[in-house]
């Protein structure tokens, strides 16, 4: 017996790898297929929906059959009964169609009726013409695995059924027929003492069981010889869909393991699975078409035909009641067994059958004991003649209770050659199966047939009142030889239509469902046969793909005894251990979308788990979990975008982001359209202002939407981004809908987590040191540092790399200009050892000489009075007269600058400083003659923090930022009280924190390497010079460039500003808001239209990190060259209209609340004391 844990691949390491095959139900095609693949040595996995029915489970009475039935009725859309209940009934309209739920399909509960496949149905123009080539093969194969048997002795119903059928039925003449049941001769013999030997004992009880183990269903004979040689079997497991496999998605983040290279995925629900390399669907005529109507909602490419031909196999059944005649139909209880003699039992359930040439065949059957007789006598039917039929079962009744004869009655039941038109659908809003019946044109005759033999035996007819009420259901996916009137190929493989004739390697479908037209007789040894033809092919398939592929097999002989089938199923112990539904809305992309998700976070092994997770700073396991459910983006496709792959964190760890909390999403999306997207979802949860903004960070969802491309040639990537959000309500359903046996300790990590991430801000990790030998892991090109003497008489160094790249371009014959870079506030941008792609080594590579400018802002040259306007006037013209000194006069400079260093270049530009003939182009990031920034800095700029600090640092307007240097009193006053100034993001790292607290957040952390962070904050800033916070603060305040007195003297003289320009922002802003990018980007184009400005807004990039982050090189620094390009080419445009419109990423950065200025003005407060204390 296996163990609950290892019923699927997500539940436990037994099952990572899948199997070779997963055979999806387990009846007359199900058990087939997988006796014939394991005897094949090939690894298979038999699910089934039902559960394993022993001889003696099986119902004898009315009250046991009622709780073994599920009824479906369409009309009134309500369904009750267990879902894995042995009789599964659909009512519809005015049609009634009954299917069997177990280990063994219908075989279990059938009459076992074993008839060949008649002539005109082969000869029917919709038969493949392939399955004839060893038809009589495979059927003499499945009569001996099925060890059917004649029928020794002529019963009641059949003695009598030969003196009346002939005469009364049109054309007709007895069918030969046979068993798939055992008969004894001992038992014949001595028939007083029944002995459950696997003998049948005539009870009659076979459509309800047969509770002797004499009928031999598919899991005593096919399904055990595969048990034996090694298969496994799965009960009470019911499979919803198939999907292709996602390798590519996988490969692309480097996450492949064995799982993800089987070729399929078998979901038992929306998160549950199992791989296979082959996935059988042989769960019945209903069941497989609502799997392959699942599948293709997810995407999976099918026939058009996909429920169309369906046929019911002219099945119609009647109720004769009320005869004289010794029919004998009613099953017995074993404790008559000893009364009535062997030869004059019931007998099996059908022991006789007519046939009429005209096309139907009419067999007699005895009602089991089990089965209500009610329900046969007005209740679902109406009777025949209509004198006093409806007296009928209430005359009956008295009878018996004054201890009268009680009259004989039998079964009916008729099938012959329907118009196999009929149609099985799928209903999306109620995940239901729909079917309407084939046209019959022989149920008039039937009916007469009927009539007549009622006459015959003068009792009463009871007929059904459904149009069509059927056992024998078959087609709906039908063989054919091409996917524009099947849905199979004639091996039972599925058709992709996307590439006629070609097939979906590997799924194929092997059950009744392949017959495309009714047959007349029982259908069982036709599927059965058709199952071995399959099954051939199927062994075949298989062992070419272990050849191809180079898989090897795991299959395996097992010494097993008969009939102990291993299985199990999904039981309590396998839940999840809690089950939330969350229900998101909102736009990605200015579109409305909404997310309906189903989350279930497992535990395991909780014990070492939670130690784990206490030395790793990982989040819970209670906290992970899969995702499934469906997204609602009616712009993008216009059905639901299920998810076929999702999980969930709701404590991701970034030792980058050590007290930040993060809640990531990761969800596959298929569409029906094949079509399949990626949605990656992340609540960022930072402790700032405290608990302020946990309930908006804990309920908003940033997402990223892309498209998976099938080819990248071809097809166009698309990515959208936006918000989901889940409302106060929903919330509210989310946590009162809560399920599974640790709900309390979920809630409870997940309110610590949240209390640690807001309340006491304990990091869960700390950055990396490193070693100054770890760091460079390349070598810096070689460089000249060259010192400069500026106008007013101050030292600073411009550093010079000369390109290793031949410079000159053979076509145009001419060199490429150097490039001029300005840094911003004293953070390095641009030179970066630890980094393989900075910005230098990039020029370099493109085969721009490189110049850096190392202002009075730099730490080598600290100066305790200057300003912005300073830098503009003096530093940077003796960097470009260098620049010119060294290349003469006629060359041009590319600018490239950061924050404050572009403020300072417009400063010189714009102040006649530097002519604009000497510039080639100007690239600018998060800067330009506007200067934007966020709310909470805007409130830190308009309180007199700035002044107040340079009171306290006196005449040392340096901060040391290394723990190593000395610090006087007021440095060490300022660095303490920058240490509590509210920022976005805190960090672990000392330096950071004093950086980040007087300046504000420069980057995103998790947008920076650790090398860099390391490098940045203990390498290459020792001290913060602070001299020019009062010109920056007037510079901010009034949003624009002004002089040192704050007057506008520089947006005067637009026209010095004759230049291509290329202005980038980041969208997800820190200190500066794309709207400098946006109104620089206006200014230019209204004064300068002869010239090529260009705008960009590089999303998920904050401050510096446009240039020290780790994608850098990939997003931004593209940008740069092809501004540089074309600034080569000429750098001017043609009239480019002028857009008035507002800025779309207006409200970027916008994130802080008034409630920041509550917080500053406390500080402000702070820092009035320290000042008195200080003096």
């Amino acid at each position: 017996m296996e163990k609950a844990a290892e019923v699927v691949g997500r539940f436990g390491n037994e099952e990572e790898d899948g199997y070779d095959a997963v055979v999806i139900g387990s009846g007359y095609g199900g058990s087939v297929a997988a006796c014939r693949m394991s005897m094949a040595g090939i690894r298979v996995c038999l699910v089934e929906k039902g559960r394993r029915w022993e001889a003696k489970d099986f119902p004898t009475n009315s009250l046991e059959i009622m709780s073994d039935v599920r009824i479906e009725k369409r009309s009134l859309g309500i369904s009750f009964g267990p879902k894995d209940a042995l009789f599964q009934v659909h009512e519809q309209d005015d049609s009634l169609a009954a299917v069997a739920c177990g280990l063994g399909g219908g075989s279990l509960v059938n009459a076992g009726v074993m008839m060949p496949t008649p002539i005109r149905a082969r000869r029917n123009s919709k038969w493949p013409k392939e399955w004839e080539k060893d038809w009589e093969i495979c059927q003499a194969s499945a009569s001996a695995m099925l060890s059917i048997q004649s029928i020794p002795v002529k019963f009641p119903i059949a003695k009598t059924m030969e003196e009346i059928a002939e005469p009364e039925i049109e054309e007709s003449f007895q069918s030969p027929m046979k068993l798939s049941m055992n008969f004894s001769h001992e038992e014949q013999l001595d028939s007083t003492m029944p002995k459950q030997t696997g003998s049948c004992l005539a009870c009659g009880n076979c459509l309800s069981g047969c509770p002797y183990n004499a009928k031999n269903s598919t899991d005593k004979n096919y399904i055990d010889l595969a048990v034996q040689t090694g298969c496994t079997v799965k009960t009470g497991c019911q499979v919803l869909f198939v999907v292709k496999t996602v390798d590519d998605i996988r490969k692309e983040e480097g996450n492949i393991s064995r799982k993800t290279r089987r070729r399929w995925l078998v979901f038992f629900n929306e998160t549950d699975y199992i791989p296979s390399d082959f996935v059988i669907l042989s769960a019945g005529v209903f069941g497989t078409a609502e799997i392959l109507f699942q599948s293709q909602m997810r995407g999976l490419k099918l026939s058009e035909r996909l429920g169309c031909g369906f046929s019911c196999n002219g099945n119609n059944v009647a109720y004769l009641a009320g005869s004289p005649a010794p029919l004998g139909a009613y099953g017995l209880d074993s404790k008559q067994f000893s009364k009535i003699p062997f030869p004059e039992r019931p007998g099996p359930s059908i022991s006789s059958s007519y046939t009429s040439s005209v096309g139907f065949t009419i067999q007699g059957a005895v009602l089991p004991m089990a089965f209500p007789y009610l329900l046969f006598k007005g209740i679902t039917t109406y009777g025949w003649p209509s004198r006093y039929w409806f007296l009928h079962g209430l005359i009956e009744k008295i009878g018996q209770i004054l201890g009268l004869n009680s009259s004989q009655a039998m079964v009916l039941n008729a099938m012959g050659y329907d118009e196999s038109d009929g149609k099985i659908t799928f209903e999306k809003e109620t995940n239901k199966i729909c079917f309407s019946p084939p046209y019959d044109p022989l149920l008039p005759r039937k009916i007469k047939a009927f009539q007549n033999l009622t006459r015959k035996l003068e009792g009463v007819l009871f007929m059904s009142r459904y149009r069509s009420t059927s056992v024998h259901l078959l087609g709906g996916c039908n063989a054919s030889s091409n996917p524009s009137h099947g849905v199979c190929n004639s091996n039972g493989q599925v058709f992709d239509p996307s590439f006629p004739p070609s097939v979906h390697p590997g799924l194929y479908v092997c059950d009744a469902s392949l017959i495309p037209c009714s047959v007349g007789v029982n259908p069982c040894l036709t599927i059965a046969t058709a199952a071995e033809h399959v099954s051939n092919h199927l062994v075949q398939d298989a062992l070419k793909y272990r050849t191809r592929e180079g898989v090897v097999f795991l299959g395996k002989t097992v010494g097993q005894q008969p009939n102990l089938i291993p299985q199990c199923k999904l039981d309590s112990s396998m839940k999840p251990t809690v089950v939330i539904k969350e229900t998101m809305t909102g736009y990605v992309g200015g579109m409305p979308c909404s997310a309906y998700l189903k989350m279930k976070m497992n535990c395991w092994k909780q014990n070492e788990f939670d130690e784990l997770c206490q030395v790793m700073n990982e989040s819970h396991q209670l906290l992970r979990g899969k995702v499934g459910g469906y997204v609602v983006f009616a712009s993008v496709e216009k059905d639901k975008l299920y998810i076929i792959d999702g999980d969930i964190d709701m404590c991701g760890v970034d030792n980058r982001t050590p007290y930040t909390q993060y809640m990531h999403y990761r969800l596959l999306l298929s569409a029906s359209s094949g079509s399949r997207y990626i949605l990656e979802g992340k609540k960022i949860m930072n402790p700032y202002l405290f608990a302020l903004y946990a309930w908006s960070e804990s309920t908003t969802m940033q997402v990223t939407f892309k498209k998976v491309a099938k080819n990248s040639s071809a097809d166009q990537m698309m990515v959208l981004r936006g918000e989901l959000r889940i409302s106060t309500t929903e919330l509210l359903k989310s946590l009162i809908s809560l399920e599974g046996n640790s709900k309390g300790k979920f809630v409870c990590l997940l309110l610590q987590n949240l209390f640690r991430t807001y309340i006491t801000q304990v990091p869960r990790g700390y950055h990396k040191d490193f070693l100054l030998s770890d760091l460079y892991q390349r070598h810096y090109p070689e460089s000249t540092l060259h010192d400069l003497k500026t106008g007013d008489g101050f030292t600073i160094s411009c550093r010079q790399w000369k390109s290793s790249k031949n410079p000159w371009m053979l076509e145009e014959e001419r060199k490429l200009n150097p490039v001029l870079l300005v840094n911003g506030h004293s953070m390095e941008s641009f030179y970066l050892p630890t980094e393989p792609n900075d910005l230098i080594r990039t020029l370099l590579e493109e085969g721009h000489e490189t110049w850096l400018l190392q202002t009075r802002l730099h730490p080598l040259h600290p100066s305790n009075s200057f300003t912005i306007e300073d830098i503009g006037i003096f530093d940077i013209p003796a960097g470009v007269g260098k620049i010119l000194e060294l290349h003469g006069p006629s060359v041009k400079i590319h600018l490239v600058a950061h924050c404050v260093g572009g403020l300072a270049i417009h400063i010189a530009l714009m102040g006649g400083h530097v002519s604009a003939n000497h510039i080639s182009s100007l690239s600018c990031t998060n800067s330009s003659m506007f200067f934007k920034i966020t709310l909470s800095s805007r409130v830190k700029m308009r309180l007199p923090l700035i002044p107040i600090s340079m009171l306290i640092l006196g005449k040392n307007k340096s901060v040391p930022l290394f723990e190593t240097l000395k610090v006087t009193p007021r440095q060490k006053l300022l660095k303490f009280i920058a240490r509590f100034i509210p920022r976005y993001e805190r960090c672990s790292c000392d330096e950071c924190e004093v950086f980040s607290g007087i300046f504000g957040n420069g980057f995103w952390h998790d947008n920076v390497s650790p090398k860099v962070h390391h490098w940045l904050n203990k390498v290459s800033l020792p001290r913060l010079p602070m001299a020019a916070f009062p010109h920056l603060r007037k510079i901010c305040n009034n949003g624009f460039i002004v002089d040192s007195s704050g007057k506008n003297s520089y947006l005067i003289h637009p026209e010095r500003m004759a230049l291509p320009t290329l202005y980038i922002s980041g969208g997800r802003s820190l200190l500066v808001t794309p709207q400098t990018s946006f109104l620089a980007n206006k200014y230019m184009k209204l004064h300068q239209p002869g010239f090529r400005h260009e705008r960009v807004v590089v999303e998920g990039f904050g401050h510096s990190d446009l240039l020290i982050g780790e994608e850098s090189y990939k997003k931004v620094f593209p940008h740069i060259l092809s501004h540089m390009r074309l600034a080569e080419d000429g750098g001017r445009n043609g009239k480019e209209e002028l857009d008035w419109g507002d800025d779309p990423y207006e409200a970027a950065g916008n994130w802080v609340s008034p409630s920041v200025n509550v917080w500053l003005f406390l500080a402000f407060i702070v820092m009035l004391v320290s000042i008195v204390f200080v003096t």
